[in-house]
């Protein structure tokens, strides 16, 4: 997979946890021993043979440059690449998700990028070689998909025939029929051209962008993980819910 390139954004400023560290190197205790939460996608993409790895950061994480090295003790290279700010007075200084994905482009462009997020621990540990092999040649994006009973925290896929992306419904406020949401991407660098050009064109919602890609024709995919698992460790609640010593995490 010479082409291929890992994308974890790591920027958020993670408020809601209040941590002393960045919630990257939050603590999962397994079999006695200790494993940061953005290690376990780090292991997802080493284990789909993804030996290129950026992690985006802001100017608050340098405890994860500490950590992480440059990855050969992963098995992988990481490298790392800032998202600036936002300087917009009396709101929030974090430009969202899509910019930090963007701010990976001098380092991802030409090249097929598999995403996941730093908080999040996804199973079986191969969701990204299935996702990659799932990917038709017609496919610009590959979403990966799991099963989840709160589609009110996740973007939620619509699916039509053949597997095609019909649409993301983003975090439902009203009840949903939907039943998958989108964990990991995989995609290729038409997409990545228009994430840039988006971007660039000041828009910052990744749901938005995916739904605008989709209406402008390029073939948005998704592949249903079975028997996988999600859990998002953003907030206490997320954590406690998580039971680390007697089963894998769950979307739902």
């Amino acid at each position: 997979m010479h082409d291929a390139i890992g994308l974890i954004p790591a920027a958020g400023k993670g408020v809601r946890l209040g941590l002393p560290y960045p919630k990257e190197l939050y603590p999962i205790i397994r079999e006695n021993r200790y494993k940061p939460v953005a290690q376990f996608v780090v292991d997802n993409l080493v284990t789909a043979g993804v030996r290129d790895i950026v992690i985006v950061i802001n100017e608050t994480k340098a405890q994860l440059l500490g950590y992480f090295g440059d990855g050969r003790r992963f098995g992988c290279n990481i490298a790392y690449t800032v998202q600036e700010p936002a300087a917009a007075a009396g709101a929030s200084t974090s430009p969202g998700l899509a910019d930090a994905l963007d701010a990976g482009y001098h380092l991802a462009r030409n090249r097929t990028v598999h995403f996941g997020m730093a908080d999040t621990i996804m199973s079986p540990p191969d969701v990204f070689a299935r996702a990659s092999a799932a990917m038709a040649p017609e496919d610009d994006v590959m979403l990966a998909l799991f099963r989840t009973t709160r589609p009110e925290k996740f973007g939620m896929v619509r699916l039509g025939e053949g597997g095609r992306a019909l649409e993301i419904v983003d975090k439902p406020r009203e009840k949903t029929t939907l039943t998958e949401m989108w964990g990991a991407i995989v995609w290729r660098p038409r997409f990545t051209e228009f994430l840039h050009e988006k971007v660039r064109a000041n828009e910052t919602d990744f749901a938005k962008i995916l739904n605008g890609a989709i209406r402008e024709g390029l073939q948005v995919s998704g592949v249903s993980i079975p028997g996988g698992s999600f859990s998002d460790l953003g907030t206490y609640e997320e954590i406690l819910e998580l039971d680390l010593t007697s089963r894998e995490p769950s979307a739902g």
